[in-house]
């Protein structure tokens, strides 16, 4: 009861400052993909970092949930939420499918696996002239603002929402059955399924919840751009960024990825806006570089470390 009361904290707080008119437009822009990127973290985590399967098919997920969003815009001019409902669900289908056909693979065998999930929907998109095909296609926003002065601060105040939601079911996953099931896998899936744990069972639905809440993060994506096309939204830089932000907060608990998404993404907006929008990808890096070498289990294993030395 106590988080839930957090959680709807920090979802008026965002409201309230959602509909305060003196913010510069740019700070809901980059609170966008500040808030996108915790859903992907979040997400990657509930089969990487709990279950030890690390996915590089993140795209893949993002572009389901995309083009669910604009098939159902431009055949019904379906609102908002009916698009990202829809784009959560055949993102959960596909990571259902994916987990059916590479879970009994194991280590970099299933992340190879991943990756070519990637280029067989690209190749699809690609020659899918409905959605724009290798060209992509621009699209219009619809008037309804709800009570927010721009559709940008709209779409702000609901990545808010589904973060927090996204959140919230990585730490009842964690709590719960299907989360000390995954971690047995993770620590050595012979000896759990010796133990009774239904192994294939859990990380199918690890699997599926994972791919659902990355198809919810991409589902807001055409609305936000105004565009959409195959080269952006199958890029493989979502892969990286989804690894390292859990990497870099650590894997272990249910907010070390929102905390590295948050110093991450948030750093790199204000490279973006400072330096330049190509050095994201070697921040990623170095980032990456320096917790894998100093601190493998990440800030909260800084954090762990510090309060034992303290005692």
């Amino acid at each position: 009861m106590k988080y839930a009361t957090y959680c709807l904290l920090i979802v008026l707080g965002f409201l309230g400052l959602s509909v305060m008119s003196s913010i510069n437009e740019y700070v809901f822009f980059a609170g966008f993909v500040i808030l996108q990127f915790v859903i992907l973290a979040t997400a990657w985590n509930i089969l990487g970092g709990y279950a030890g399967y690390v996915n590089f098919g993140v795209p893949a997920f993002i572009a389901m949930g995309a083009y669910t969003a604009v098939v159902l815009f431009k055949s019904i001019s379906a609102p908002l939420v009916v698009q990202i409902i829809g784009g959560g669900i055949l993102a959960g289908a596909l990571g259902l499918g994916v987990g059916l056909l590479t879970l009994k693979l194991r280590g970099i065998f299933f992340s190879i696996a991943t990756v070519a999930v990637v280029f067989i929907l690209e190749t699809v998109v690609n020659n899918w002239r409905y959605v724009g095909g290798a060209t992509g296609m621009q699209l219009t926003r619809p008037p309804d603002l709800w009570f927010f002065e721009s559709y940008t601060r709209m779409l702000f105040f609901v990545m808010a929402v589904l973060a927090v939601l996204s959140v919230s079911i990585a730490r009842y996953v964690q709590d719960s059955f299907l989360g000390r099931g995954l971690r047995a896998v993770r620590d050595s899936e012979e000896a759990a399924e010796c133990s009774g744990v239904p192994t294939l069972k859990i990380k199918l639905i690890a699997c599926t919840i994972s791919g659902a809440l990355m198809g919810v993060a991409g589902s807001p994506m055409p609305m936000y751009l105004s565009y959409i096309e195959p080269a952006s939204t199958f890029n493989l830089s979502y892969s990286i960024y989804a690894l390292g932000m859990p990497i870099i907060g650590g894997t272990s608990h249910w907010i070390g990825p929102v905390i590295g998404a948050l110093l991450l993404a948030t750093l790199q907006q204000i490279v973006t806006v400072t330096v330049s929008n190509e050095l994201n990808v070697l921040i990623v890096g170095v980032l990456l570089v320096l917790f894998v070498v100093i601190a493998p289990e990440g800030i909260l294993g800084l954090v762990k470390k510090w309060k034992q030395s303290s005692k």
